[in-house]
């Protein structure tokens, strides 16, 4: 034992790991417990003729019905960094004002598809477009299972629409890319040195008011063997602005590590990667009729208002599950 816990680093993760079995576990024999409690229900009403509790049964066993899909998706969400927390990155493509609004649709859907499914989101950066919309966004979602949910958008998000910015009322695509990385923990999943990061301090732009021209609080941090950079303006504060930097770029380590992970694994199954802006995994078609579909499985919804309102979870399992059988 003392060999245990004299690897610091080494016993944190083992006791992460144990407290989150051991929540697992009480999960599972909680809707054991309620399963059970049904059935001496059920015996009651049929050994006393009952039929009153017939309608409170049926309810009862809807629950436990939707509790029990809930509980295998969590199965299914069982790789190392699933039940971490989601940092959730939209970047525009080409194509000026058409796709910075897209990637600002995209980011109004993520953080409503948080409100529904109780992630709540916090976001860390932004920069406007310069007409419309958003060149860029990154946001925090927090909540068990976030990451392992949110993996399934990384890739191109494709829009066809009329467009409201031309007078014309032309047809136009629009692409916004999607990066979802775990949150990291400093010195457990990523080591960093002091003499490999530096920092720049600047005025922020953008809103804000007059402080944000005062007050030197936008950070920028590179890392150097990398090549990383991130920036952050978000804040009022340089302390917290730093803070949200220095998450960000822990993030985008690991991201890198899983990704060498993943394309070693692919080497040994003679698989093909897609990578960075060739990867397009979904396509919402507003104009000439609507419908939203997702390459990667086929599925597809004409209810393209509800998917722009949050509604995902249709497409998020059924590739999340066929993931799965992949591995």
């Amino acid at each position: 034992m003392p060999e245990f816990w004299g690897d610091v680093e080494g016993s944190q993760r083992a006791m992460q790991e144990l407290a989150r079995l051991k929540e697992s576990v009480e999960r599972w024999r909680g809707l054991e417990r309620r399963v059970a409690s049904t059935l001496e229900l059920v015996e009651l009403a049929l050994a006393e003729n009952e039929a009153s509790l017939e309608g409170q049964l049926r309810d009862e066993v809807a629950e436990l019905s939707a509790l029990l899909e809930q509980k295998e998706m969590e199965v299914t969400l069982s790789g190392p960094y699933d039940d971490r927390d989601a940092i959730l990155s939209i970047h525009a493509g080409a194509g000026g004002t058409e796709s910075q609004d897209w990637a600002q649709m995209l980011l109004r859907m993520y953080l409503r598809w948080g409100e529904r499914s109780g992630y709540p989101a916090q976001l860390l950066d932004s920069t406007p477009g310069e007409e419309a919309g958003i060149k860029s966004a990154t946001v925090e979602f927090r909540g068990r299972l976030a990451f392992g949910y949110l993996k399934a958008e990384k890739g191109v998000h494709r829009l066809v629409r009329l467009s409201p910015f031309d007078a014309d009322h032309m047809r136009h695509t629009s692409f916004a890319m999607v990066e979802v990385m775990p949150s990291a923990q400093e010195n457990v999943d990523v080591t960093i040195r002091p003499d490999d990061i530096k920092e720049d301090f600047y005025r922020a732009s953008g809103h804000g008011g007059q402080n944000v021209q005062k007050v030197s609080s936008a950070v920028r941090i590179t890392h150097l063997p990398s090549g990383i950079v991130v920036t952050c303006q978000s804040e009022r504060s340089q302390f917290q602005n730093r803070e949200i930097a220095m998450r960000i770029v822990l993030a985008r380590l690991m991201e890198r590590e899983l990704e060498r992970q993943a394309e070693e694994q692919a080497k040994i199954k003679g698989e093909r990667i897609s990578a960075g802006w060739s990867n397009q995994i979904r396509s919402y078609v507003l104009q000439p009729y609507q419908m939203v579909k997702d390459h990667r499985t086929e599925h597809e919804t004409s209810d393209t208002q509800g998917v722009l309102d949050g509604d995902i979870d249709a497409f998020l399992k059924p590739y999340l599950v066929a993931q799965v059988g992949k591995g």
